[in-house]
């Protein structure tokens, strides 16, 4: 086949430094996200959503045959950490945490992961960021080691 397609799509999870809630303002955290989907979109992962709450974000997207996760993810934390710290001085100590998670999604799971997304607020009324994190990665099967998890 001489041309390279590809449809794969990715659920991106990551927190604040040590959960702190710097995302409280919603017109900010609005902003950001939307900020963030126009990051991503440049390095060909067009994002289908951002959300998240005042600690976190998620961002579904269709990801780009041409870089890693990792290298994705950087940037997306490297340039969204410089734009919010232009947003004043109550963002000077602002930063990601170390890691991150992501999560295959298929075709059929699209618009369940889109909706959940879309729910953040109303989900994290009932439940913490952590338990969410741990209900994600078991859901996933992904073995994890809380001492290394929450930066």
């Amino acid at each position: 086949m001489p041309q390279s397609l590809s449809a794969v799509y990715l659920h991106l999870v990551f927190s604040t430094k040590d959960r702190r809630p710097f995302l409280r303002d919603k017109t900010v955290r609005d902003a950001l996200h939307a900020y963030m989907g126009g990051v991503s979109k440049t390095l060909d992962c067009p994002p289908l959503i951002v959300g998240g709450v005042e600690d976190h974000v998620h961002l579904l997207c269709r990801f780009a045959r041409t870089l890693t996760q990792a290298e994705w993810v950087k940037e997306l934390k490297r340039i969204s950490n410089g734009w919010l710290k232009e947003h004043g001085r109550d963002y000077a100590d602002f930063e990601w945490q170390g890691g991150y998670a992501d999560f295959s999604v298929s075709q059929s799971n699209l618009e369940p992961v889109k909706q959940y997304i879309a729910s953040q607020e109303e989900h994290h009324r009932k439940t913490t960021f952590q338990d969410e994190l741990r209900t994600l990665l078991r859901k996933h099967e992904i073995e994890f080691d809380e001492r290394y998890v929450w930066d």
